[in-house]
């Protein structure tokens, strides 16, 4: 009987009823000020993600794009989008992420950072 209560417990929890690759952290941190400006964009997903089917669009204080490719995992960890950023000034930015995670769940956010002068 307890066993049915602990496993009813697990599977009433969101985190078990619906994987979905959520964002844990990113580089630059969520809100952050940096210097020097980075060369990439690092987001790390609870899960693994499929880079064919995430974007990412980073712009700047215009609203121009400042990504300079598409995002990318590393072999052996697809838990990790890196996306190539052109050289970025001082000033805000914003991160727009839509990810779509290896058991094929979509999640979406965003979040700015500040680049230093």
């Amino acid at each position: 009987m307890r066993r049915l209560l602990v496993l009813a417990l697990l599977l009433a929890t969101p985190q078990f009823a619906c994987a979905h690759a959520m964002l844990l952290k990113s580089e630059p941190a969520v809100g952050d000020s940096v210097s020097p400006p980075p060369t990439e964009l690092v987001l790390h997903f609870s899960e693994g993600v499929e880079p064919a089917f995430s974007t990412v669009i980073v712009t700047d204080g215009s609203g121009a794009p400042v990504h300079s490719g598409v995002p990318s995992v590393a072999a052996g960890d697809q838990k990790t989008l890196h996306v190539p950023l052109k050289l970025l000034g001082a000033g805000d930015y914003k991160v727009e992420w839509h990810a779509t995670s290896v058991d094929t769940h979509k999640t979406n956010g965003h979040f700015g950072f500040h680049v230093k002068p």
